[in-house]
């Protein structure tokens, strides 16, 4: 009996982490597809349903606390960090798509899709404008 006990704990524990693992919540390192730069740590959440992401520390800013001068509306001038750049994304199988993402070192709003890649350790990150073909994939990394 202890034994069986032992497995169904084990292998509970295995699905909880396996399920915690392929969530896109969490702490992320983002690398520009450009350069392969690391550029920023981003928080991704969920909030009624909703996938979100936040930036939280920029790495290497060329200047101090820099705003996004180049946003429209109420994230223009505002602080980089602490921003939310991603908004309004819903679950749909194992990605999440129909929202926006922010540039915001040029202030652009794109269409985006995410999904979590390579066990939970990746998250694919592309934003587009009209049709997803046209557009740029990042690859961000699970922070540790």
């Amino acid at each position: 009996m202890k034994k069986i006990l032992s497995t169904l704990l084990l292998m509970t524990w295995a699905s909880i982490s396996m399920a915690a693992s392929t969530s896109p919540e969490g702490v992320w390192k983002t690398i520009d597809d450009e350069t392969g730069d690391e550029k920023s740590i981003v928080t991704v959440w969920i909030e009624n349903g909703e996938l979100m992401g936040r930036i939280d520390t920029l790495l290497n800013p060329s200047e101090p606390n820099p705003t996004c001068d180049d946003c429209k509306g109420k994230r223009k001038g505002q602080p980089i960090e602490g921003m939310t750049f991603v908004w309004g994304l819903t679950q749909d199988g194992d990605e999440w798509k129909g929202g926006t993402i922010l540039d915001p070192g040029n202030g652009k709003e794109y269409k985006a899709k995410l999904k979590v890649i390579d066990n939970g350790t990746k998250l694919e990150v592309r934003g587009f404008i009209g049709f997803a073909l046209i557009g740029r994939t990042q690859v961000w990394e699970r922070a540790k």
